[in-house]
């Protein structure tokens, strides 16, 4: 494990709540008065069992769902203050967001993939396609530069997604159990990858897994359970 850098927090979530209205009209708490910091140049994991609320964390912070209370920083500027438009250029430009499943787009190359949310982000198809083969080669993949994500092996489509994740260079990479469908040697070089990620590009790492064995490579790991997250 290695030292935290608290030089400048990423990102800064204060008390949040979260309830769903279930069929039958009650209210079922998924999460009670969470707090959570995430440094720079820093990986942090978020382990708990499945249903203890940890992808409903992730969307939280990752302005995809909103907390019925409290309050995330993402830098200085707080979510709650600004509009659909200043949201969705703030996730292009600071998050990197890394699903369970890929979701590459089918008909895109491997390259094309990852140089979408830069091109998104007013980036020129020239400039994105560099940053895209720079990433590909980061990855050891960029002979499958020109390939298909049906030509591609699960793995590969995975450290994509990552790539893709990254191009902008984000301030905080959120993971969402990121090696769930992988084998375990697939398992292994991503996670290396995202071990890597937070010192090249100073970014802070967050991962959701319910793998113990991911979570104790991390600089620090929080638990999820019985809807309140605890230090590990």
């Amino acid at each position: 494990m290695r030292d935290l850098d608290h030089s400048k927090s990423a990102l800064h979530a204060e008390a949040i709540w979260k309830a769903y209205t279930t069929e039958d009209g009650n209210s079922l708490s998924i999460l009670e008065n969470v707090s959570l910091t995430l440094q720079e140049k820093t990986i942090t994991s978020i382990v708990g069992s499945s249903g203890s609320g940890k992808s409903t964390l992730l969307h939280i912070l990752g302005a995809l769902d909103k907390p019925d209370k409290g309050s995330i920083n993402w830098g200085s500027q707080e979510l709650s203050t600004l509009s659909s438009s200043s949201l969705s250029r703030l996730r292009n430009q600071t998050l990197g967001f890394v699903f369970q499943f890929h979701h590459l787009l089918p008909e895109f190359t491997a390259q094309e993939n990852i140089a979408l949310p830069a091109m998104i982000g007013g980036m020129s198809k020239a400039e994105a396609d560099q940053r895209a083969f720079e990433l590909l080669e980061r990855i050891n993949l960029k002979d499958r530069a020109s390939h298909r994500p049906a030509q591609l092996s699960g793995g590969e489509r995975q450290r994509i997604a990552v790539a893709r994740a990254i191009v902008n260079k984000p301030a905080v990479l959120l993971a969402d159990e990121p090696t769930g469908n992988l084998d375990e040697s697939n398992s292994q070089k991503l996670l290396e990858l995202l071990l890597e990620l937070d010192q090249l590009h100073s970014c802070a790492v967050l991962i959701v897994t319910h793998d113990l064995s991911i979570a104790e490579k991390c600089d620090q790991t929080w638990i999820l359970k019985e809807i309140t997250l605890h230090a590990h």
